[in-house]
């Protein structure tokens, strides 16, 4: 028999409550979920939508700096970016300015997808907004900006 002292159901009760990281990953979820759900038509899940995004800039960007914006190792970003070059969406070029660096391309292919992905994006993004209770989308965004720094 165990000597370790049990937690009291009480604390598991306090922590559902009150821990923002579960609060977080929860919101986060449903969040994925209802993009994944409304980009779903065009082939796209939320995360690609993101990564795509993060490409389209004048531009093609090194893979750092793309990693950087959407929190994830450079590992995760290459795994992230198979399919989307499998698709003909983005293209992984060498840097002409440092032949051991990638740049990351949106194709011709990619930038049509995802024009046809942002009125959706922005019709699924209004409606969260509206629905936030405290009416302060803006003051939610800067909280999170401010957790993730």
């Amino acid at each position: 028999m165990s000597t370790e002292p049990l937690i009291p159901y009480s604390t598991t009760i306090h922590v559902r409550d009150t821990c923002l990281c579960l609060h977080a990953q929860r919101a986060a979820r449903a969040l994925a979920r209802r993009f994944d759900t409304a980009l779903k038509a065009l082939g796209l899940t939320n995360g690609q939508f993101s990564l795509m995004m993060a490409l389209n800039r004048p531009e093609p960007p090194p893979m750092g700096p793309v990693a950087h914006l959407l929190a994830m190792d450079r590992t995760t970003l290459t795994a992230a970016l198979k399919p989307l070059e499998r698709r003909g969406w983005v293209s992984i070029e060498t840097d002409p300015k440092d032949r051991r660096g990638k740049r990351l391309r949106l194709t011709a292919d990619g930038a049509a997808v995802l024009s046809a992905a942002v009125p959706i994006w922005r019709e699924t993004h209004a409606a969260v907004e509206a629905e936030l209770s405290s009416g302060d989308p803006d003051g939610l965004r800067r909280d999170l900006l401010e957790i993730g720094r």
